[in-house]
């Protein structure tokens, strides 16, 4: 019986590929899954909002935060009114665009193009999204506490919260990544997830956003901060292995 031999030509992109699969990390398979998880919540959360079966819990989220005599006015006192609307502008453009311009600049003055890069994805992906989504469905803002016609853009899905989500997540990503310590990395991860909470609870406070609207925009945003995420882990690997193959391929002097 004769022997089926393969040459090295057939069976060496074989071992390429497993090879290169091999050095994928475990948390690379656990971000495919947390944005397919992010995807698969949003599809089904949008479809709850757009068939009316939020609503009812919306209404009564919402009115929990309001006084029961007069839903005009949030519960608890004028200084934590106040504060909300100091965490709500931290979502808001100006102060986001601020932000992306001050460490786009440090970025860039370090010399750091491929993190630039992966920041202003984040934040023209972001916007386009937030555009996008909030032109096809074009809920109404909540009319229990605001006029909605005071407002410009519709209400699903939060703007403000997939922005926060979008921008603040990819700097923590992208800050943690050049820190060492793992605590340290674990601070900056827990401080973006924080703000983004922060961003979006005030929109529901203030009664601008349903809160389906601030849980549609997280989600967004984060499965869009995952991503960016990936595409920065890819490029860091590329020129890992740029640099190992230069090395291994150096003739000594």
């Amino acid at each position: 019986m004769n022997k089926i031999n393969l040459s090295n030509k057939y069976l060496e992109p074989i071992y390429h590929f497993m090879s290169r699969l091999g050095k994928f990390e475990w948390r690379i398979y656990e971000a495919l899954i947390l944005v397919v998880g992010g995807v698969w919540g949003t599809i089904n959360l949008t479809d709850e909002v757009l068939e009316g079966d939020t609503h009812a819990m919306d209404r009564r989220l919402l009115l929990s935060l309001r006084e029961d005599d007069d839903p005009s006015n949030a519960k608890g006192p004028r200084w934590f009114e106040e504060m909300m609307r100091d965490f709500t502008a931290l979502g808001g453009t100006g102060v986001l665009f601020l932000v992306v311009m001050a460490i786009s600049s440090y970025l860039f003055m370090l010399g750091q193009h491929k993190n630039l890069a992966i920041l202003l994805t984040a934040v023209l992906g972001g916007v386009i999204l937030s555009y996008l989504l909030k032109g096809i469905f074009d809920r109404p803002r909540p009319e229990l506490i605001i006029d909605p016609s005071a407002y410009n853009s519709a209400s699903f899905p939060s703007g403000h919260s997939l922005l926060a989500a979008a921008i603040y997540l990819t700097l923590g990503s992208l800050t943690a990544q050049i820190q060492p310590r793992l605590r340290l990395k674990a601070l900056i991860i827990l401080i973006s997830i924080f703000v983004m909470i922060l961003v979006g609870f005030s929109r529901v406070y203030l009664g601008v956003h349903w809160p389906s609207d601030v849980l549609a925009g997280w989600a967004i945003g984060a499965v869009w901060a995952l991503l960016c995420w990936l595409g920065s882990h890819w490029l860091q690997k590329r020129e890992q292995e740029k640099a190992d193959s230069n090395a291994s391929t150096a003739v000594p002097d």
